[in-house]
């Protein structure tokens, strides 16, 4: 298979998506971002069944605030729904929920909720460049021409419970990437999305 990193008896692992879906999306002021309309869905639906047909076997979806709210409006009966009661103390608790709801034999592939431009080709494409103990990264490249690693970003197996150990306050796995950037391959998807987060309202427009 070629998600790569076979553990004993020649199981090759399959890759467990994790969305990560709580916050409150106080900067942009309109709610929690995972409800947000993008091509006549929500984000949170249209993005976990991204994930699902990119090639992930499962899709793991963190929720957080107003979760109630969020599960009436959506239908990700595809998936599985977990939520972060602690929600408000940063993206670290939601990434070592999903991480841990995650099947333990599987990679890991995180994605973020605010990326509209995510396309199942992007998820094909990380799955397919997968090495074994490595870490492969969505990098998009900038106006100046320099490619920046972005997100999704698939976490060997052998790598999740270091990672997630190691994420706190807003951090998911940056701290753990920061002290293993030898261990981090980037795979150019400039030519299939910008790898924008939605952010701020001027950036709506990636909702068009």
């Amino acid at each position: 298979m070629s998600e790569g990193g076979a553990l004993g008896h020649g199981i090759t692992p399959g890759t467990t998506a994790v969305l990560l879906a709580a916050g409150a999306g106080t900067r942009l002021g309109l709610g929690p971002k995972a409800l947000l309309r993008f091509r006549g869905r929500t984000l949170v639906e249209g993005l976990a069944d991204v994930l699902l047909d990119g090639g992930c076997r499962a899709v793991v979806t963190v929720l957080g605030a107003d979760a109630a709210a969020v599960r009436a409006a959506t239908d990700l009966s595809r998936h599985r729904v977990i939520v972060n009661p602690g929600w408000d103390t940063g993206m670290g608790g939601s990434f070592r929920l999903g991480v841990a709801a995650a099947a333990q034999e599987d990679h890991v592939l995180i994605a973020l909720v605010d990326q509209p431009g995510l396309t199942r080709e992007t998820v094909a494409r990380l799955l397919a460049s997968h090495r074994p103990g490595r870490v492969t990264a969505a990098a998009y490249r900038g106006v100046d021409g320099t490619l920046r690693r972005g997100h999704p970003l698939l976490l060997d197996v052998s790598l999740r419970a270091e990672a997630s150990a190691s994420a706190t306050g807003d951090a998911g796995a940056r701290h753990f990437l920061q002290a293993h950037p030898d261990l981090i391959d980037l795979v150019d998807c400039s030519d299939l999305s910008g790898g924008e987060d939605l952010d701020t309202p001027d950036q709506l427009r990636l909702l068009d």
